[in-house]
């Protein structure tokens, strides 16, 4: 049976990060920054141009993070230097997002650089952060500790998101002229947000010590190759990375083509904002529910019930008719977002062996970089053969049912043993 669960500073600590960065996910990169960059920096621009050049901005983020992931995780490792490499990605995001405070009406190009680069300094900064996991939770803490984490950056994420689009509906309650100033207002708040809430990681999380950074660079570039080895030894590392990225790459695809599947199907974009602030705060509960079920009967049973929700919300999806559909959909992804990304980070760190756990995050945070790169492939291929955009929808199973059936071979257990004995 699962013992009390204690938080100590060192635990709060941590998970205070993800209530700290999550506000740029959810206010900048999934709220306010594709809007404003379409109709603020790139006034005058067609749609298409505009698209084109947020889609490059994303894409360009993405790569970078996907090179350099595995890297710096070794490097980190050998050095004992993950709270610095942490810190140093944070500033990044952090005075970058602040900055797009200062770009003025038309100025894509600067938006689109700071963009890219603070979603480097988010990316890059979280391989870190879930590398840390392992230095404040003991095993048989991992799914509740995890779980705490993800919860605090919904519900921080969701507070401030709150706010910011309260400034934008009603912007003359807060002294500001118009809409347009209430959102370039919102990326410094999310910056201060996120400088502010960070500081507890690095004054109350400790970490073992290493060789010092200069001195890793070698010796973490040398243990890359030896990680490539490692993940082919330990099958069960190998086996649930292949599962993890096929399933998230249908969450990814999913979250990222629900806004425009609802407007396509002639919904209203303050529905979506509202949308998206509900899927915030139902995912803080249901992320503590989905540790205790991870605690009591196995990630990876949390992780098949996650995903079997992700399937009746796919069919669910694809027979939407009005707006009672959309919010329920929005309720019941909350249910299970939050589940399945805490449970499949702690069943990793698991499978994983504990003084690695920054070179294979970074492996584990390269996939997911790579995500929803299948799924919209598939959708788009569906459509095109069926002429439905409902069908395509229905495509999505695909990727969640194969994932489902890879993560059923993994055996926790038997993964543990052979990190230990690597």
């Amino acid at each position: 049976m699962p013992g009390r669960f204690r938080i100590d500073r060192a635990t709060l600590s941590w998970a205070l990060y993800d209530w700290a960065n999550s506000t740029f996910a959810t206010t900048v990169m999934a709220g306010f920054f594709p809007v404003f960059f379409r109709e603020y920096w790139n006034a005058g621009a067609a749609p298409t141009v505009a698209t084109l050049r947020l889609g490059a901005a994303n894409s360009v983020a993405s790569l970078t993070i996907l090179v350099i992931a595995p890297v710096l995780g070794a490097i980190a490792d050998a050095g004992g230097v993950r709270k610095r490499l942490l810190s140093g990605f944070a500033l990044l995001g952090i005075a970058t997002t602040g900055a797009l405070y200062l770009v003025v009406r038309g100025d894509w190009l600067t938006a689109v650089a700071l963009y890219a680069l603070a979603a480097v300094g988010y990316s890059g900064a979280n391989i870190f952060y879930d590398a840390l996991l392992v230095e404040v939770a003991a095993p048989a803490r991992l799914d509740r500790v995890s779980a705490f984490g993800y919860a605090l950056g919904y519900i921080g994420g969701g507070l401030l998101f709150a706010v910011n689009v309260l400034m934008v509906w009603r912007p003359a309650w807060f002294g500001l002229a118009d809409a347009a100033q209430a959102v370039r207002l919102a990326f410094p708040m999310v910056a201060v947000w996120w400088a502010v809430f960070t500081i507890p990681l690095l004054r109350h999380v400790h970490e073992r010590p290493g060789r010092g950074l200069m001195r890793s660079v070698g010796a973490g570039l040398h243990q890359l190759a030896a990680t490539f080895r490692h993940v082919r030894r330990l099958r069960f590392v190998a086996r649930f990375l292949v599962a993890y990225w096929l399933y998230i790459d249908g969450v990814g695809t999913l979250i990222r083509m629900a806004v425009a599947y609802g407007l396509e199907l002639g919904f209203h974009a303050d529905d979506l904002l509202l949308a998206l602030l509900i899927t915030q705060f139902v995912a803080f509960p249901a992320a503590i529910v989905f540790g205790r079920i991870g605690e009591r009967f196995g990630p990876r049973t949390g992780i098949l019930i996650a995903i079997a929700v992700y399937c009746v919300v796919l069919v669910w999806a694809a027979c939407m008719h009005d707006r009672a559909d959309f919010f329920g959909i929005a309720i019941t992804i909350g249910l299970v977002q939050g589940g399945v990304q805490s449970l499949s980070r702690s069943l990793y760190a698991r499978l994983i062996p504990a003084e690695k756990s920054g070179e294979f995050f970074g492996f584990y945070n390269m996939l997911g970089k790579f995500a929803a790169v299948l799924g919209p492939v598939l959708m788009g291929w569906v459509g095109w053969v069926t002429a439905s955009p409902r069908a395509s929808m229905l495509a999505l199973l695909a990727p969640f049912v194969a994932g489902a059936w890879i993560v059923w071979t993994v055996d926790e257990k038997a993964g543990r043993r052979a990190a230990e004995g690597l």
